[in-house]
């Protein structure tokens, strides 16, 4: 699987809302969606989300989406609700998202039954072409390379920092980030994954393979 064309391998974008990380081990997710994507392609045919209720009161927050109010969230299903959902949908599947790390660190801890093979993070991607960058957020990289209207069209209910939104978005940045990638029109997943690898789990090395995420499945 890992010298297969980044575009057959299994992705799925994935993106959380939660109730922020200054909550540490009682941060909550408040809100989920997992797009497939088909050549490269996030697939909304496929794609499903869902609010998720957080089992108590949140107070507003500059970065809660206004959307997600406690109405909407208090008669959202429980995360105990839509586990297996989770779980068989990230089966094996190689994880796309921006800074993909921080939402992973929140779902493993809430969900960790859940098995993807792997993790990509378009951010990872953006600054290994861009190393000088000192801002590489999703809505201005979104911006920088003309996705936005695209975004708006697949998403057209959707804003920023509602899940769908971000997980379409992180898919739609993914082909674009890799066209910047020197050497290679079309890196394989391995080649990929060396350079926007994020861990499951421990320290990935710099330049280290799937074969080497993998292992820590």
């Amino acid at each position: 699987m890992t010298h297969q064309p980044w575009t057959t391998a299994p992705l799925v974008a994935l993106d959380l809302e939660g109730t922020g990380g200054q909550d540490r081990d009682h941060e909550q997710i408040l809100e989920i969606a997992i797009v497939p994507l088909d050549d490269g392609f996030p697939d909304l045919t496929a794609a499903w989300d869902s609010t998720v209720n957080p089992g108590r009161i949140v107070a507003p927050r500059p970065w809660i989406a206004r959307e997600l109010t406690g109405d909407i969230l208090f008669t959202a299903p429980a995360l105990d609700d839509i586990r297996a959902e989770i779980v068989g949908r990230l089966k094996r599947r190689i994880i796309v998202g921006h800074n993909i790390g921080v939402d992973w660190r929140l779902l493993h801890r809430l969900v960790p039954e859940a098995q993807p093979a792997a993790l990509l993070d378009t951010a990872r991607l953006y600054r290994h072409s861009h190393p000088a960058s000192k801002r590489w957020n999703l809505v201005r990289l979104l911006e920088k390379y003309a996705l936005n209207a695209q975004v708006a069209q697949l998403v057209p209910k959707g804003s920023p920092h509602r899940a769908l939104w971000d997980a379409v978005g992180a898919a739609l940045l993914l082909p674009s980030l890799i066209e910047d990638l020197p050497g290679t029109a079309s890196p394989t997943l391995e080649e990929l994954t060396a350079v926007a690898g994020v861990p499951l789990r421990g320290k990935i090395a710099r330049g280290a393979g799937i074969e080497q995420v993998a292992l820590d499945v």
